[in-house]
């Protein structure tokens, strides 16, 4: 027999992956550097399945591929996924088709994409988000690279997807070399932000109004039947309900120092590079940096005055607030998200379809949420929208939010409770808004000391103007000018 793909790298998302095509009918191949994890595999979750085919070397694993040959990486991002492209290489043809499905940065799928054109070998660089329960049942399925290897796999690829609510697959292609990885590096961004948001949600109800987390997972089971339905909001609702073994709220006995693996940085990063504001999924990074410096806190909290405040309003309307300023944030990080991608496709010459990105996170993915389907709607009203808050159903949303969403930031400050992502998104919003922003003060300021030029309101755009502020700098410009 000959497997209809093949997939190297069994550790629990390679495993699952493994099981879930087997279940839609494939047949696989598989191979792990490490042998006996193999076997481990083929004796353990995949015994009595005939149709997954262990093999022990590259060359048995290529033998044992239909033509077109597919081989699907689940390894390590970086040089790794690069030494197994190097190890299967000798072992096809021009056809064949090697599959990134791990979390690789994007310029690595470009170069990937290029290199093994050059030898005849199509690449798909493909973001597949979901965790282990995702890969087993169903993950969203994001990918990218030579638009020529998606017949090969579409048909597998959908088949093992999630399904959103109207049934469609949350996979479909996403255009050329890197756009794949790069829209799965912004839905980790968007990830990054969401979880910092509920958190701020959840801090604001355990510091500012004092709730216990039996209160607070009645509040997230609540909001969890409103237009926050997601997953994110159902795992918090389930934590906060989670006791340990001597009966009190197991997230208390969590310290407070997050982790992060990279991908909320990498967002950033290229936020920065693209001249995108990205601002909320930067401050929700920097907010996992910040409670890293869990000893200097600790310090500092013993130095540092704050407001000597309580909060003596109604309670349970300010839980509502929360949750419309929650809901209002979460608008902003999608947008900002959005706004990256639409940015990134200018750039770097990608057609991706924002609608179809939307229907691809609306099942099977970390920010799965009933949410993605007004988002998809959006766009296929306006496949050109500028900015999601410019559709009327957003714009509605938030201007329903934002009285609530301004007392939350307002009285988180005056409480002293940190809330970045929140107020971040605000101030966003409010220079969004803005027709006429300080930045023209900015401009003057840069010509004062570096002769940058500026623009001037009452000429046209484009043509640069420079001033000679005091008297002595003379009338050369620095021949520059950057927005």
């Amino acid at each position: 027999m000959q497997a209809d793909i093949g997939l190297i790298g069994l550790a629990v998302m390679g495993q699952n992956l493994v099981l879930n095509m087997n279940d839609h009918g494939y047949s696989v191949a598989v191979f792990n550097r490490t042998a006996a994890r193999t076997e481990e595999f083929l004796e353990g979750p995949a015994k009595g399945r005939d149709a997954i085919i262990g093999t022990t070397t590259i060359e048995g694993f290529a033998v044992a591929l239909k033509r077109p040959r597919r081989v699907m990486l689940m390894v390590k991002a970086g040089e790794v996924v690069d030494v197994f492209i190097e190890m299967v290489l000798p072992y096809l043809e021009a056809g064949d088709v090697i599959i990134d499905g791990g979390n690789s940065h994007f310029p690595d799928s470009v170069r990937r994409t290029r290199e093994l054109q050059e030898k005849g070998i199509l690449f798909i660089g493909t973001g597949v988000s979901g965790g282990e329960e995702g890969a087993r049942f169903g993950p969203s399925i994001m990918p990218g690279g030579n638009v020529e290897a998606w017949p090969a796999v579409k048909e597998i690829f959908q088949a093992i997807a999630a399904k959103a609510p109207d049934g469609q697959p949350c996979c479909d292609w996403v255009g050329d070399d890197g756009a794949g990885h790069f829209v799965k590096m912004v839905h980790n961004g968007i990830e990054y932000g969401d979880m910092q948001l509920i958190a701020e949600a959840y801090h604001l109800m355990q510091s500012g109004l004092a709730m216990s987390a039996e209160e607070m997972h009645a509040v997230f089971a609540e909001w969890n039947q409103t237009e926050l339905d997601s997953y994110l909001i159902e795992i918090t609702r389930d934590i906060l309900g989670f006791q340990d073994t001597d009966g009190t709220p197991m997230v208390e006995k969590i310290l407070d120092a997050a982790g992060q693996k990279g991908t909320g940085k990498w967002t950033g990063i290229n936020a920065l590079e693209l001249g995108v504001p990205v601002t909320l999924i930067v401050e929700a990074v920097f907010a996992r940096a910040l409670s890293a410096r869990k000893a200097e806190r600790v310090k500092a909290a013993e130095l540092l005055s704050g407001p000597q405040r309580s909060f003596n309003a109604d309670q349970a309307a300010f839980v509502e607030s929360i949750r419309k300023a929650l809901l209002a944030s979460k608008i902003i990080s999608y947008t900002q998200g959005f706004m990256q991608i639409a940015e990134a496709a200018r750039a770097y010459d990608w057609k991706i379809n924002m609608g179809d990105v939307a229907n691809m996170w609306r099942g099977g993915c970390i920010i799965r949420s009933a949410f993605l389907g007004d988002i998809k709607r959006a766009f296929d009203r306006d496949a050109e929208l500028d900015s999601l808050i410019l559709d009327d159903f957003f714009r509605d949303l938030i201007d329903s939010c934002q009285e609530s969403w301004r007392t939350v930031v307002a009285e988180a400050a005056l409480l002293g409770i940190p809330v970045p992502a929140f107020s971040t998104a605000l101030a966003f919003y409010d220079g969004y808004r803005t027709a006429r922003l300080p930045a023209n003060l900015i401009q003057a300021q840069r010509d004062y000391f570096g002769a940058h030029t500026y623009e001037r309101v009452d000429r046209p755009r484009g043509e640069f103007h420079h001033t000679n502020w005091t008297g002595s700098g003379g009338n050369v410009a620095a021949g520059t000018y950057n927005v």
